[in-house]
């Protein structure tokens, strides 16, 4: 077994064809082939399955401590570099929407004068879409909404922030100060899609006033919701932070009684000593947002 042969491997569950795998790691179609080949005699077992085109079960077993192993590479000459007091490398960070519209900026201003050699990969997406990314090594960090389902994840409290009905203002829940469960359950909501954190924290307090709410549609992703609210197809209940200044002329959003606040935390692999460059962004993270001006509707722990 050597890492060309994983790295084949790798490449053809990222690319999804022999082909594209050969072009991504600049090689060609039978090297890839041979590779693989060699990796499924030794280990005794069919790692990509040739006519439906996938990687089988054993392959993703493989796939995964693979991801590891290139993890632990890039992680020895970035150690070495932090002994020359010199952090360089990669990190690949995953970033909810509502959370990277205040920290990105803040995080890239602290990076480029405290690190300036180390390289941020930022992908913004949903909880769902981010956090089996951070368990098979392909993020090393990431900034999810609480809880992480994941037992393989270790969280770090980063900020909560108030669940608000955002409505258009012609509407007439947008002259009310504050609105209850009863109210809610009286309109049609585009909510986010059941098992999501934000669902459930939404569910759990409609089961402790003991309403059902009603769904419009349901999605995964708040920008989405955010942007058909935006749009006129319905109120929302979102993080307050989704209300930008200049959408607030013709939205509002109003206070809802007993609705606990979303908590954002970061997330990292629970096992593994994670390289010199993501150490430096985590403990940077965690510093940024703890001296932040933090948005309206932003709380930060103390």
């Amino acid at each position: 077994m050597d890492i060309r042969q994983l790295e084949a491997l790798v490449g053809i569950a990222d690319h999804g064809t022999f082909s594209a795998a050969a072009d991504a790691l600049g090689t060609v179609q039978s090297n890839i082939s041979t590779r693989i080949a060699r990796l499924e005699a030794e280990l005794a077992t069919e790692l990509v399955d040739r006519a439906a085109g996938q990687i089988t079960e054993s392959g993703q077993v493989v796939v995964t401590r693979a991801r590891r192993i290139f993890s632990e590479l890039r992680a020895i000459a970035a150690d070495v570099s932090e002994l020359r007091a010199d952090v360089r490398g990669e990190v690949n960070l995953g970033m909810i929407g509502t959370a990277g519209r205040w920290i990105v900026p803040l995080l890239i201003d602290v990076q480029r004068d405290s690190f300036p050699n180390v390289a941020l990969r930022i992908s913004e997406g949903t909880n769902s879409a981010l956090e089996p990314r951070v368990v098979n090594g392909q993020l090393d960090l990431a900034v999810l909404a609480w809880p992480a389902s994941a037992p393989e994840l270790i969280e770090t409290d980063l900020f909560s922030e108030d669940l608000v009905l955002i409505v258009e203002r012609t509407n007439p829940l947008a002259e009310r100060p504050t609105l209850t469960f009863d109210d809610l359950a009286a309109i049609d909501l585009l909510l986010p899609l059941p098992g999501t954190p934000l669902r459930r924290e939404i569910d759990d307090a409609a089961a402790a006033h003991q309403v059902t709410l009603h769904p419009l549609v349901e999605l995964d992703g708040l920008r989405t919701i955010a942007s058909l609210t935006f749009d006129g197809y319905g109120p929302a209940i979102l993080p307050a932070t989704m209300l930008s200044t200049h959408l607030r002329a013709n939205f509002a959003s109003v206070h809802i009684d007993g609705i606990a606040r979303r908590r954002v935390s970061l997330v990292a692999r629970r096992f593994g000593f994670p390289p010199a460059p993501v150490r430096a962004v985590r403990q940077m993270l965690v510093e940024v947002v703890r001296t932040a001006t933090a948005p309206s509707g932003v709380y930060i722990p103390s």
